[in-house]
């Protein structure tokens, strides 16, 4: 099946189509309070960073969202240890503040249930790529969830993001993807994203009956959650991994 590849910047009115999209993300994902505050603003202040695949029938199929920022501004200079809501908080500053962008970050790509292994993961990356290149950046950086980490939510990420497969590429599939493109690991963000709750929230969100101190094992989780009963909330904090694209 073909599929074009476009964005808002070129078709505005596809906007509630791409939101409309279903995808596949953990309900507790979606309450990190800067990404809820600041990733909706992207296809209204930055569209020409928001791109979307269609289908031969012109349904939306996959979305890529990305911000431009200044890494080189001063009190930076190194990818930030709060990786994804960093990158956020950074790139709507630098737009407000007319500062000149010299960096383009990831903030996600998400495919269609009914359209996932179909390589279009790999095809949004690569557009990504391609569009950051033709707004004239050299580099894009990538603060990367990776997708199998759930299954290992003891494993310190720092150990995770380095295990390779024997052909040299990484061992989790959706960094290979970003390796395949050209990426290299560069460091873990280990407070990537923060997510906090009362326990009646949590127990909304999962499923599960947050009624135990300690660690708890939700899935989609990178990392266990931290409960404590006795205060009335729970917290994820969430590490990824920054990947580098040189242009």
């Amino acid at each position: 099946m073909e599929y074009k590849v476009s964005s808002l910047a070129e078709r505005p009115d596809m906007r509630e189509r791409v939101f409309a999209m279903a995808d596949s993300w953990p309900e507790f994902v979606l309450r990190d309070p800067v990404g809820w505050a600041h990733f909706p603003r992207i296809a209204g202040e930055l569209p020409q960073y928001v791109l979307f695949a269609e289908d031969e029938r012109g349904e939306v199929v996959a979305n890529a969202f990305s911000v431009p920022f200044a890494l080189g501004a001063d009190g930076r200079g190194e990818l930030p240890a709060r990786g994804w809501d960093a990158v956020l908080l950074w790139a709507f500053s630098d737009l407000r503040r007319g500062v000149r962008a010299d960096t383009v970050s990831a903030i996600s790509v998400s495919v269609a249930p009914h359209a996932q292994g179909l390589g279009l993961s790999a095809r949004m990356l690569t557009a990504m790529r391609d569009n950051a290149r033709a707004l004239g950046f050299g580099e894009v950086v990538a603060p990367v969830r990776p997708n199998a980490k759930h299954r290992e939510p003891r494993t310190p990420m720092e150990e995770y993001a380095r295990r390779v497969r024997p052909d040299g590429l990484p061992y989790d599939p959706w960094m290979r993807v970003h390796a395949r493109a050209g990426a290299v690991v560069h460091s873990v963000a280990p407070a990537s994203m923060t997510v906090s709750g009362s326990l009646e929230e949590w127990r909304r969100w999962t499923g599960l009956p947050f009624d135990t101190a300690g660690d708890v094992e939700v899935p989609g989780a990178l990392v266990p959650v931290r409960c404590e009963p006795e205060q009335g909330y729970a917290v994820y904090v969430e590490p990824n991994v920054w990947m580098r694209h040189a242009l």
